[in-house]
């Protein structure tokens, strides 16, 4: 089994620093990740095994086109993994909280890192080694079931945003990525504030969109009493509009 010495944080993480408080067997966040049903052995390999580094606002964890080493799983914090299209446009493909893994599709199928991941704020990231984590895989069957649950999530989200590109107008599409944002993070205790800031660029690239056109749909959507801003903070006043916006009634029936 590979031993946590052995992992070296990439060049690019120099400024990261190695976290001090989450222990395995006590880790809250892990009852919300693939690793909630561990027998008490296998909690305790993983707490051995695992390396966990803190990663400060902007900094990115690993880059597109990069071979994995490991798994990575959010102890605390928020992660966007984007693509970068040929034309040098970013687009980001996936929003990762507390408790969710990243890089697992490329380690499954030992390929490159199709996206990179970089964090929104200051994150604690845990890294489990490749040649453990595979180990552990199949000493527990429960790890390759929600790792397949999650590649079928992943197949669903993918080809929904391929329909919404072909066939939903940019302010459905903005209304959307507002609520896939909500559903990602949730509010802030009032309960209307978005718990995540995110740049209008970075929502444009979610949307898919200019940022000039991001900047103008959110104004209209001010305009028509749907949001307000709270300095880079987002507030929805109306969710019912936002909603209607976002023509999705349909789906949320189901």
């Amino acid at each position: 089994m590979t031993k946590k010495s052995e992992f070296t944080v990439p060049e690019h993480n120099n400024s990261s620093r190695e976290s001090r408080s989450n222990d395995c067997r006590y880790c809250d966040t892990r009852f919300n990740s693939i690793f909630c049903k561990l027998k008490e052995t296998e909690v305790s390999a993983l707490n051995e095994n695992k390396h966990c580094t803190t990663y400060n606002k902007k900094q990115i964890i690993f880059h597109q086109g990069t071979m994995p080493r490991g798994l990575f799983m959010i102890f605390s914090g928020k992660v966007k993994l984007f693509q970068f299209a040929e034309n040098g446009r970013e687009q980001i493909v996936r929003m990762a909280k507390a408790g969710d893994v990243m890089g697992y599709r490329a380690l499954l199928c030992d390929d490159r890192y199709s996206a990179s991941a970089e964090a929104l704020e200051m994150s604690e990231i845990c890294f489990i080694p490749k040649e453990f984590f595979f180990d552990l895989m199949t000493k527990n069957s429960t790890i390759g079931i929600h790792l397949l649950k999650l590649l079928a999530s992943d197949l669903k989200l993918a080809e929904h945003k391929i329909t919404d590109l072909a066939q939903k107008p940019v302010r459905e599409r903005m209304a959307e990525a507002l609520l896939f944002v909500i559903e990602t993070y949730g509010y802030e205790e009032d309960q209307q504030t978005i718990n995540v800031i995110l740049t209008r660029e970075e929502l444009a690239n979610i949307v898919g969109t200019a940022t000039e056109t991001a900047i103008r749909l959110l104004s209209d959507f001010k305009q028509d009493k749907i949001i307000e801003f709270d300095h880079k903070k987002i507030k929805i006043l109306d969710m019912r509009k936002l909603t209607d916006a976002a023509n999705i009634q349909e789906k949320e029936k189901h």
